[in-house]
């Protein structure tokens, strides 16, 4: 059994390991009439979803260069169900998530449940119990169950009700699986009342974080998480970045994501240079709670005044408002940093790839990537951004960095 690590001081540091999520029987069961509740965008044709999040995870074997770091939250779960005492509290924290499913009343039964019936109930809400409950399809995006900073692994507090199983999953899987045990003091539990998704958080470097303030994450969830980082880590800088509360810009990733030190993909709408009074960082005041806040012109700014260098702003989309638009609903600012300088997207953002061409990226696909580097070793050093066949995984809006959690990186 791999150990797992705690250390991820920026967005952009060479990936080392990372937790994901293959779609799985899950997604099956979602139908048209009940996908919107479970705030899922479109029915997905399965086994082709599958076999483009294995060509995802395949890019991330070959660049991370060691077996075993390519984490399935399945598996972990699976492994912490071996104990009973994750089992039963998985049950608990359940029944206590979601009082208006009525699941107080299973809970007898629901902890008698072998650990594979239980691991399908998680997962898909089937069981042998006259029990109905909801299947999991936004487990494939991973970001947002949890975020690592530093050493520290904040869990989410999810939003919704749709989601409050997740939220419940990685704190079993962070609490009870055996490859957690030497970080359990480093993991941050929010308190009761906020909520927290980790799209809405990114590590600009070791002392600094964006956090937005969005749909799913509360202004009590951004002071919660400032607090904790500010007082536990080297974290000085919380950036805050106020959204609208809208389900298209539901998290900060999915406009605005890291593809190198000094280069963020943005969609302009929201992430305006000229200034949208909706910009404020926040840092340790005097007392042991006390926060100092200061409100900034925008996001650049901020970022540049806080790490100290200039920052370059991609348009997601080019130049063109209309495919700016088009090209965000897609996924287009939502880019997974595998190494400075090296990024995955979907291939339908076509406009976004010419503008990081125009940077000077060596833009491919992940089917050339692998077949060029089948017989040898990928090592850092060419700026690439690589086009990933997500025409299946796109229609759940979210992009490669939604469906990743990384929870070790190494510099160069």
């Amino acid at each position: 059994m791999s150990l797992v690590d705690f250390s991820v001081f920026s967005e952009t540091d060479r990936l080392r390991q990372v937790i994901v999520h293959t779609p799985g029987a899950e997604m099956d069961l979602v139908s048209p009439l009940d996908r919107e509740a479970l705030l899922f965008e479109d029915i997905l044709f399965l086994s082709h979803a599958r076999k483009e999040h294995a060509l995802m995870c395949s890019i991330f074997q070959k660049m991370v260069g060691e077996s075993g770091t390519v984490f399935q939250i399945t598996s972990l779960l699976q492994e912490a169900f071996r104990q009973e005492d994750a089992r039963f509290s998985f049950v608990e924290q359940i029944v206590e998530a979601s009082p208006e499913a009525n699941l107080k009343a299973f809970e007898k039964d629901l902890k008698q449940l072998s650990p594979n019936e239980l691991y399908d109930f998680a997962l898909t809400g089937r069981s042998p119990l006259a029990l109905e409950a909801k299947p999991l399809p936004n487990l494939m995006f991973m970001r947002d169950l949890a975020a690592v900073v530093g050493n520290h692994m904040v869990l989410s507090h999810a939003a919704t009700s749709a989601r409050s199983r997740e939220s419940v999953i990685i704190n079993v899987v962070a609490s009870y699986h055996p490859a957690f045990e030497a970080h359990r003091d480093h993991i941050i539990k929010l308190p009761p009342g906020v909520t927290f998704e980790g799209g809405d958080l990114l590590v600009a470097s070791s002392d600094t974080i964006l956090i937005g303030q969005s749909e799913r994450t509360s202004f009590g969830g951004v002071i919660s998480v400032a607090r904790r980082l500010l007082a536990d880590t080297s974290i000085k800088n919380v950036i805050m970045v106020n959204l609208p509360q809208e389900r298209s810009c539901m998290h900060l990733d999915t406009v605005f994501t890291f593809a190198s030190p000094n280069e963020c993909v943005v969609f302009p709408p929201l992430i305006d240079p000229s200034g949208m009074n909706n910009v404020m960082t926040f840092s340790a005041g005097n007392g042991t709670e006390s926060l100092h806040g200061r409100i900034e012109q925008n996001l650049q700014s901020a970022l540049e005044s806080c790490l100290g260098r200039s920052m370059t702003f991609v348009p997601c989309g080019g130049s063109n408002r209309l495919s700016q638009q088009r090209e965000q609903w897609t996924d287009g600012a939502n880019l997974f940093a595998i190494a400075p300088g090296v990024v995955l997207g979907y291939e339908r953002n076509q406009k976004t790839f010419d503008e990081m061409a125009l940077l000077g990226y060596r833009v491919v696909t992940a089917d050339g990537f692998l077949s060029y580097y089948q017989e040898s070793t990928w090592e850092p050093g060419e700026r690439i951004a690589i086009k990933l066949d997500g025409y299946e995984l796109s229609r759940g809006r979210g992009g490669p960095r939604c469906m990743t959690m990384p929870i070790a990186r190494v510099p160069l």
